[in-house]
């Protein structure tokens, strides 16, 4: 489908159309390597929007979105925070680090409450959460600062529960985590341990309530011990490899681990928990679990003690417990278009549906001004993703396109619309390098759909991503090269460092504008007042600085 040729029109602040941000998710600037699914897609909207528009790379990971260094990969939750803000604010990991470096982490009253719980006799303290150093949900190093200080208090058992990463990390890197931890622990104390655990995609960290049973199978895994046993973690991610072969990490299924014939610690009355990821989305649901309503049978709901590292939601204040306050992210884009009278759209897939509207809003859920916006879902499959690379992305497209064709036929028409194609972000994250292939072509044939119906509107489209992924599926060497294990190149699961595009595709452009060469390093964050002097609006004066400036 070619790209819709640039018709000049007058520009007059604004064009008559809406300015729409299209996030490809996951989609990076990769190397020039064998596992750039990105470079190796059939792309030919993306290739010509780049040899023709206005475009220029952005960061998307570390410092630029509030991570504590560079070293950090980006994720979709700060990614769309840095969008939706027009600012940069320090993250949960990083929050939760300087916490913990500073102590008040464990002086602060949320941690106090867990440990008197956790004093009272026969009760046991559980913390569960991702167990892996990825910085995205979780770091194994906040899990041990807890353990410690658990120790130092007197608190006389702690059992974890262990939610396998593969996804954040490398995508059979359990037994790195495992096996050195299950080594320490015993030398805090040899009545702490691993209580159960399985693959954070078979157990607990459903999100946006699409797979519930994969909550009912973590909760009677944690809290019922129901499931097959092992004596420790690391004997059944090696088992569940001997019984599986190609099994990764985030498929594991679930386990229970047992001392003397008997499960180590299931969750009952009296007892303490802490679910440990600092990340709000895949820790909705299971603190719902604990501490609100489900729809599962739970058989039973012990009486615990529960807090969250972090509020994973704002509006309804879930938990009610938690260790660390959360960022405080105010006057986010959302609320000065709706103060600017402009109208609204966000649109995605299930998947990162959220992403569009809680974390574009700063961490809050429904609409910020419901009669000036409008959201809408599209329901996502419920298979691995792999399965299907195309997932709902023509959907997601007739969704739009319809809203905004029908609203302009009315005379409502759209100031300012975005939207997410999950395809790079959710099919990179299983590995498999040709599904990721797929996924990317298929946004790039979304576009081809699109961007005529914004061109026909008088419209504008700023097209980025939140952070890469399918941009290196193979782990790499030393020298650059593709990482092979038996054989094969080594799958890479993980987000990455890379930076993301920002093209301008804007039918109407004649050179009233241009972008700017003397940010040295943008990222995401600049993109809101980028919207916003497109839109013929003047950005808060504290947002990070438009990428184009107007002669």
């Amino acid at each position: 489908m070619p790209v819709p040729a640039l018709t000049p029109t007058a520009f007059h602040g604004k064009r008559r159309g809406p300015v729409v941000v299209i996030v490809m998710d996951g989609v990076g600037l990769g190397p020039d390597y064998a596992g750039n699914a990105v470079q190796a897609a059939r792309k030919p909207i993306l290739d010509k929007l780049m040899a023709t528009c206005p475009w220029t790379k952005v960061r998307a990971h570390g410092t630029a979105v509030g991570m504590p260094s560079d070293a950090d990969m980006g994720n979709s939750e700060v990614g769309h925070n840095a969008l939706g803000s027009g600012r940069v604010f320090d993250q949960g990991a990083k929050l939760v680090a300087n916490a913990i470096a500073d102590g008040s982490l464990v002086k602060g009253q949320g941690w106090n409450e867990i440990i008197a719980a956790a004093l009272k006799p026969g009760a046991t303290l559980h913390l569960m959460g991702l167990f892996s150093d990825g910085n995205v949900h979780s770091h194994i190093d906040h899990l041990k600062a807890l353990i410690v200080d658990a120790k130092a208090r007197g608190v006389t058992k702690v059992a974890i529960h262990a939610l396998i990463d593969g996804r954040d990390v490398g995508e059979t890197s359990a037994l790195d985590y495992t096996e050195p931890f299950e080594a320490w622990l015993p030398t805090i104390d040899p009545n702490y341990g691993i209580a159960s655990g399985g693959g954070r995609m078979q157990i607990t960290m459903d999100r946006y309530d699409a797979d519930w049973s994969m909550v009912e199978r973590g909760w009677k895994i944690h809290v019922l011990a129901e499931g097959r046993q092992f004596p420790s973690a690391s004997a059944a991610v090696k088992a569940f490899r001997a019984e599986k072969p190609g099994v990764i990490d985030q498929d594991l299924p679930g386990f229970v681990v047992a001392r003397d014939g008997k499960p180590f610690a299931p969750v009952v009355d009296g007892d303490a928990v802490v679910f440990f990821n600092f990340r709000g989305d895949r820790a909705v649901e299971i603190s719902k679990a604990f501490v609100g309503q489900v729809p599962f049978d739970r058989v039973r709901t012990p009486a615990v003690t529960f807090a969250g590292m972090m509020t994973y939601d704002g509006d309804s204040n879930l938990p009610p417990r938690i260790l660390i306050p959360p960022p405080a992210i105010d006057r986010v884009l959302g609320e000065f278009l709706a103060a600017s009278k402009v109208r609204q759209l966000a649109c995605s897939e299930t998947q990162k549906f959220g992403h569009v509207t809680y974390f574009w809003n700063g961490n809050r859920s429904g609409y910020l001004d419901k009669p000036t916006e409008t959201y809408i879902e599209v329901p996502s499959d419920r298979v691995s993703f792999d399965e299907r690379p195309w997932m709902k992305a023509a959907e997601v497209t007739d969704a739009v396109i319809a809203e905004l064709e029908s609203a302009a036929a009315a005379g409502k028409g759209y100031g300012f619309v975005r939207i997410n194609y999950p395809n790079g972000d959710m099919v990179g994250h299983t590995g498999v390098f040709e599904a990721a292939r797929i996924g990317v072509e298929v946004v790039d044939l979304q576009l081809g759909r699109l961007l005529p119906v914004i061109a026909k509107l008088g419209g504008i489209a700023l097209i980025t991503a939140d952070h890469g992924n399918a941009d290196e599926m193979y782990e790499m060497d030393k020298k650059g090269g593709v990482k092979m294990e038996n054989g094969k190149p080594k799958a890479k699961t993980s987000h990455t460092l890379n930076p993301v595009p920002f093209i301008i595709y804007d039918p109407g452009f004649q050179g009233e504008y241009a972008l700017r060469t003397d940010i040295a390093k943008p990222g995401l964050a600049n993109i809101a007042a980028t919207a916003c002097a497109l839109m013929g609006l003047t950005a808060p004066a504290d947002y990070e600085p438009s990428l184009v400036t107007f002669p």
